[in-house]
């Protein structure tokens, strides 16, 4: 299974984002390209502990969907609903330039994967806790879920 901290995987990742441009359009949903790359520096911010996103999971998610979603090979579904803190059009960073923020992207999926201090994240907002092993594998799928989006 693929995961950020595998070397492999989180370099072909980064090889895949550097293929986006801020005019591609996607295949489904009504993000843009950049709004996407400030979705994923939201999404890792809220992994990190940084970003405040609302608990909405329940025991069902944290316990039969978080193994369905971690351990089987379903891809996300799509034109699933973007919670607000996440979601660029609500409570979510706006795009300003996109070259900044692809940058601050890269820097945070650094930051994510090589955490000198252990990994204490905050929990998964749908998912409740995550082992670092977790956290990892679900940074590979929503980076390759909104990757997936662009055609990339």
């Amino acid at each position: 299974m693929k995961r950020l901290n595998n070397l492999k995987d989180k370099s072909e990742i980064i090889r895949r984002l550097e293929l986006i441009e801020p005019r591609v359009e996607g295949l489904w949903g009504r993000m843009s390209a950049h709004q996407m790359i400030c979705h994923l520096k939201d999404c890792f911010r809220m992994a990190l502990g940084e970003k405040e996103v609302k608990s909405i999971g329940n025991v069902f998610h944290k316990t039969i969907v978080k193994w369905i979603a971690l351990n089987l090979p379903v891809p996300v579904p799509k034109q699933r609903p973007t919670l607000p803190e996440v979601n660029q059009e609500l409570g979510g960073t706006r795009p300003v330039n996109f070259k900044e923020d692809f940058t601050e992207l890269v820097k945070l999926i650094e930051r994510f994967t090589n955490r000198a201090d252990g990994f204490d994240a905050a929990e998964h907002p749908i998912l409740g806790k995550l082992s670092e092993s977790e956290w990892a594998r679900w940074g590979y799928l929503h980076t390759d879920h909104h990757l997936r989006q662009f055609g990339v």
